[in-house]
């Protein structure tokens, strides 16, 4: 497919090193705006330490990573949540003693300027009934309005997984890294969190990359995979191209694209 607008994201020849092992070896890719673009690989392929190096929380040995245009490279998390790149993690990281709803309500705040400590204790009521208002929208969007008042502690797992997406909207991406979404979900799960990636993207206009070993969700979910091994790039395509790239079938042993 013929690209008109330019990547939103762009990995540059990437190097990430740790003492005498390259865990990123000259890594390029480019994500384009209104995507969902998957990151696969078998273990230790390299995946977690490039979204590590993307979303700040490692500065590359070498090369670049370029947002909107940007060189962000080694720029702080939270620096990059104000410009709208926001990652999701394997484990979630919520507020298990909070609400459902204050989880999201923090979310709004994330990259907000005014002191949260003065909005949590409401002395900035408009900026608070904003949030509040986006919050239960949010908590709609996402099927979680019922469970509003409930604490993120008593969620079942799949509902933690999407308060912790939901929480990730609330932040205002305009990328969004999912880091193995449908990690330890049951087939229902997982075809409901595919929906709200895909809602996600479409209501919202949220460019998706995620990392996920679950082959069968990512080919029916993702129009561009890109393929790590060893920390290089091993193919790149299509979901129907990569099934078939002799290259991937070698590196996975073929079991894992055969379940997808």
């Amino acid at each position: 497919m013929t690209q008109t607008k330019p990547p939103i994201l762009q990995v540059q020849a990437l190097v990430r090193s740790f003492g005498g092992i390259v865990a990123v070896n000259r890594f390029s890719f480019d994500v384009y705006p209104g995507s969902i673009h998957g990151l696969i690989g078998p273990n230790g392929a390299g995946k977690t330490t490039t979204f590590n190096v993307i979303s700040g929380f490692y500065a590359p040995s070498s090369g670049k990573v370029i947002y909107l245009g940007e060189d962000i490279s080694g720029h702080e998390t939270s620096a990059l949540a104000e410009f709208g790149l926001i990652r999701t993690f394997q484990g979630t990281t919520l507020f298990h003693e909070l609400s459902v709803l204050d989880n999201v309500r923090l979310g709004c705040h994330r990259s907000a300027k005014a002191g949260l400590l003065k909005r949590i204790l409401g002395r900035d009521r408009t900026t608070e009934e904003a949030a509040d208002c986006k919050a239960t929208e949010i908590l709609e969007l996402f099927g979680l309005q019922d469970q509003a008042g409930e604490l993120a502690a008593n969620l079942p797992h799949g509902h933690q997984r999407a308060l912790g997406m939901a929480v990730a909207l609330a932040a205002g991406p305009k990328l969004m890294l999912l880091d193995e979404p449908f990690t330890g979900m049951n087939p229902e799960e997982t075809k409901r969190m595919i929906e709200l990636v895909k809602l996600v993207r479409d209501e919202h206009g949220v460019t998706i990359m995620l990392i996920e070993h679950d082959m069968k969700a990512v080919m029916g979910l993702c129009e561009t995979i890109t393929v790590m091994n060893f920390g290089t790039l091993l193919a790149e395509g299509t979901p129907a191209e990569v099934r078939i790239n002799p290259a991937v079938i070698e590196a996975y042993l073929g079991s894992a694209l055969d379940a997808a």
